[in-house]
């Protein structure tokens, strides 16, 4: 009898442990979780293992649009961008559909757009490395476990959704999973969002609320979010700072470069940028080939887009892409 209660005492102190281990890591991954989980990422990283794509490569988004983007990610690196089909962008999913292969056994990274936003200035591109702040509906037995051992991590500020903008470096696009909840009221106001502009110089993607509309407005950044509403954030908790977080229908982890423009947001994964970028870059010389053939009026639709058929039309299309892509390098 004293052996099977010895047992059980074990048992459950053991529990008592895994439970603690798991609870130590609901606020952010560790860096050698960061490094396992974006294994593929081909760059160099930030102090907490978190990737970070180099910034010449993110000033190239700032000539791509949504359609060169998510066109370029079907390609998975094979098909020329030279021949997509009619309405090139129009095949990926819309709220999250993947593009350029599936995930696991070796296939493309995928890309994937969320759209449905209110966009704070659809003029104005987003482009950044992900910091992701995950909030749930507060449940005070873990809010309160969460807030004793942040406090005992030597934080004097208690943990709330300030706690991830803290930590915003200059490229950083902070996205919020609020789980699109508008009742939860604004996650950030004028005050706030002025400050990641100041310290990112980019902007936010908040799958939830903000407030403060008229004067957010009044600043040039980019900023993507579901609804406007007067209240303060009340009645959400961090589950997560920097840990994988789901925005419609994507998950997005963090360093994956954001991309927002009129239409809505990618998220990319870090080993898929530069074949992107690559793509994006002969899919603009498409389009461009394809309108000076345009502006002759001489030519069908079908003539041209979104392949040209005649052989002597190709090869002209083959050596100005070749042309093209030869200046650029």
């Amino acid at each position: 009898m004293r052996r099977a209660m010895l047992a059980i005492v074990g048992v459950c102190v053991l529990a008592l442990f895994v439970a603690v281990d798991a609870r130590g890591q609901i606020n952010s991954l560790t860096r050698e979780e960061m490094i396992k989980y974006t294994a593929a990422n081909p760059f160099d990283r930030f102090p907490d293992g978190r990737p970070k794509v180099p910034d010449a490569l993110l000033e190239r988004f700032k000539d791509m649009s949504a359609e060169e983007v998510m066109g370029a990610g079907r390609s998975g690196g094979g098909a020329p961008a030279a021949a997509p089909g009619p309405g090139r962008a129009g095949g990926a999913a819309r709220g999250g559909g993947a593009a350029g292969g599936g995930q696991g056994g070796g296939g493309a990274a995928s890309v994937t757009y969320v759209d449905g936003w209110q966009i704070l200035h659809p003029g104005k591109k987003l482009i950044g490395r992900a910091v992701t702040l995950q909030l749930m509906p507060t449940r005070a037995e873990i809010a309160s476990v969460d807030a004793a051992e942040w406090k005992q991590k030597g934080n004097e500020v208690p943990l709330n959704h300030q706690s991830a903008l803290d930590i915003l470096q200059p490229g950083d696009v902070i996205v919020v999973d609020a789980g699109g909840d508008l009742g939860a009221g604004g996650i950030v106001g004028d005050n706030l969002a002025y400050y990641i502009w100041k310290k990112t110089g980019t902007g936010f993607v908040i799958d939830g609320a903000i407030r403060d509309l008229e004067g957010v407005r009044t600043f040039d950044m980019s900023g993507y979010y579901r609804g406007a509403v007067p209240p303060a954030i009340t009645g959400l908790m961090v589950t997560g700072i920097n840990v994988p977080v789901r925005i419609g229908k994507a998950t997005v982890m963090p360093g994956d470069v954001v991309f927002g423009d009129s239409e809505g947001v990618n998220f990319i994964p870090p080993q898929a940028v530069q074949r992107l970028v690559d793509a994006a870059r002969t899919t603009h010389i498409h389009d461009e080939w394809t309108r000076k053939k345009f502006d002759t009026r001489k030519y069908k639709s079908t003539d041209i887009y979104g392949s040209p058929r005649d052989p002597a039309l190709r090869k002209e299309y083959d050596e100005y892409l070749k042309e093209q892509l030869s200046k650029q390098k």
